[in-house]
């Protein structure tokens, strides 16, 4: 319930102006998540950045999101979706010009970490505002519209953050931040309606659980503070074990809480009795973390190794953004006519085979003939699988924990890379400077991508096993979190 009817019609000055600002805040959060891989080497180098502070660069952020995008939606729920998503977007500005002005790693990684909580506010509210605001028979619409335009984002990322780090400088892929946060502030300030759940408003229920996003958020950085410091420390060394501890008993910890919470906890366990949630977030860790993995290695790989520019490796993997642009709504489709079984197997098996063949890239290579066609696979391999996950997961629970599943849905997809990038190069042997030298980089890139694709094979074998057909229809209007997307909070 809000505070009145929604009445926003997608034609309106005013429908437009709210429709930019929640593309233009989402864009800006999923440009740095596709566009700060093309930036590690650069930075590394002028930094002075070892593997793990690369790492922490990476992670910083999505631990961050992960740990907190669905308290961001459900403050929004509370104290309003508007002054929420307005807060998110000028914490995130203010972050990322920290980041830009970073003078040595420390401060970069503070800065993402403070980024990262910037974006967990203004992801959920920038779709949560467009499904409060406007009228019921243009939110399917103007839903659309945000994903595809915010999509678009996702592509153009590659191209333009490689392009600045060419033409400026690494550090202008945070500074174009700020300009398109002004854009978001005017825009939202002259055109979007506030609006807020009015029964948790007028009771003071809490919708939010701060003692449960401190608990995960802790669970999910102890276990990453060991598997980044391992390399350089040991496995067995005090603070890793120590890291290993508060991580565990963290998560038990947020278990525990939740369960205890019941249905007013951030995430109601109840869920979990569901057989099919359970394994398609599982499948959504383990599929997400090979794509994190991937991802992290191949722009390193291929400015350091092969020697390509920021911007020609940014270009490398657009074509998999858009497999995934047009072939996703296809994708969700065959699902719903033969169940999404079929397509959760074959998908993560043809992107195992895609990763495989970009193993053999090497010094010299060709786009077209070495790069190209592994790209494409794992492009297709991916268009299976994220509409149908997504529908499966909503399907898979009762209407009204529609929101608190996709966004659950959305954190583990952050969690499953956030992992990998943790986890791959202790277990490929890199630490140090050693994505500097070419030898030891490109033996931890092979063992990476044979690491990534036996996890889309295991995927592949819990999708047969484990996933059936649910047994209704999902909602409808719930974008896709590989896009990544922003999800509502359960209202």
């Amino acid at each position: 319930m809000t505070e009145s009817e929604p009445a926003l019609r997608i034609g309106t000055p005013a429908g437009r102006g709210t429709l930019l600002a929640a593309i233009l805040a989402s864009g800006a959060v999923f440009l740095d998540s596709t566009v700060i891989n093309v930036a590690l080497p650069r930075l590394g180098a002028e930094l002075g950045a070892t593997v793990a502070d690369l790492q922490w660069t990476v992670n910083g952020y999505l631990l961050m999101l992960a740990a907190f995008v669905l308290l961001g939606g459900a403050l929004g729920d509370r104290f309003g979706r508007r002054r929420v998503f307005l807060l998110g977007v000028v914490w995130f500005a203010v972050a990322s010009v920290l980041c830009g002005l970073a003078q040595g790693t420390g401060e970069l990684i503070a800065a993402r970490v403070l980024q990262g909580a910037g974006g967990a506010l203004l992801t959920p509210g920038s779709l949560s505002v467009l499904q409060a605001s406007f009228h019921p028979d243009d939110r399917g619409r103007a839903i659309g519209v945000w994903a595809g335009l915010s999509g678009v984002s996702t592509a153009l990322g590659p191209f333009l953050g490689g392009w600045l780090i060419d033409a400026l400088s690494w550090r202008w892929i945070f500074f174009i931040n700020l300009p398109l946060a002004v854009a978001v502030v005017f825009a939202a300030l002259r055109w979007v309606p506030e609006s807020r759940d009015v029964d948790v408003a007028r009771t003071g229920r809490r919708r939010f659980d701060m003692t449960g996003a401190a608990l995960g958020a802790l669970g999910l950085g102890g276990i990453t503070y060991a598997l980044i410091d391992a390399p350089a420390r040991g496995v067995r060394s005090l603070p890793v074990l120590l890291s290993v501890l508060v991580g565990v008993v963290a998560a038990a910890g947020f278990v525990w809480l939740e369960r205890r919470r019941g249905e007013a906890a951030m995430l109601p366990t109840g869920l979990f009795s569901s057989r099919l949630f359970s394994a398609l977030n599982v499948f959504t860790v383990v599929v997400y973390a090979a794509l994190g993995g991937f991802t992290f290695f191949l722009a390193v790989y291929l400015q350091n190794v092969v020697g390509w520019s920021a911007l020609r490796t940014g270009l490398a993997t657009v074509p998999m953004t858009v497999l995934l642009l047009i072939g996703s709504s296809r994708a969700g489709a065959l699902s719903a006519r033969i169940g999404p079984r079929l397509p959760l197997t074959v998908g993560p098996v043809i992107a195992a085979v895609g990763l495989l063949l970009l193993r053999g890239v090497r010094p010299g290579a060709s786009y077209w003939t070495d790069v190209l066609p592994g790209v494409v696979l794992f492009g297709i391999g991916l268009t299976l699988v994220v509409a149908p996950l997504t529908a499966s997961v909503l399907a898979a629970v009762s209407d009204r924990f529609a929101g608190v599943a996709s966004g659950f849905n959305n954190a583990a997809s952050r969690a499953g890379g956030l992992l990998a990038v943790a986890a791959l190069p202790l277990l490929v042997g890199l630490s140090g400077t050693g994505y500097e030298q070419k030898a030891d980089l490109t033996h931890a890139y092979r063992g990476a991508l044979a690491w990534c694709a036996g996890l889309l094979l295991g995927g592949a074998l819990l999708a047969a096993v484990l996933v059936r057909r649910p047994t209704r229809e999902a909602p409808g209007a719930q974008p896709c979190p590989s896009l990544p997307a922003a999800t509502p909070p359960d209202r």
